[in-house]
């Protein structure tokens, strides 16, 4: 059985609304999260933005090597 082409239009339409409720949620997250990092300390928020541009870097890096190979 396929779908109804009413059922596509909608779910079109919904679909950048899903985008924006998930990055909403992202970035209050990250916002937290950043300000209770903040308040631990200098020392322990330089090894976590160390940390996290490590990751960065690294998944830049697989993204862009699995995409040569694809």
């Amino acid at each position: 059985m396929t779908p109804s082409p009413h059922a596509d239009a909608l779910l079109d339409m919904l679909f950048p609304l899903w985008q924006f409720v998930i990055g909403i949620a992202v970035a209050l997250f990250v916002v937290v999260a950043t300000y209770r990092l903040a308040m631990r300390g200098p020392s322990r928020m330089r090894a976590a933005m160390l940390v996290t541009g490590a990751a960065i870097v690294g998944i830049t890096v697989v993204g862009i090597l699995s995409n040569r190979h694809a």
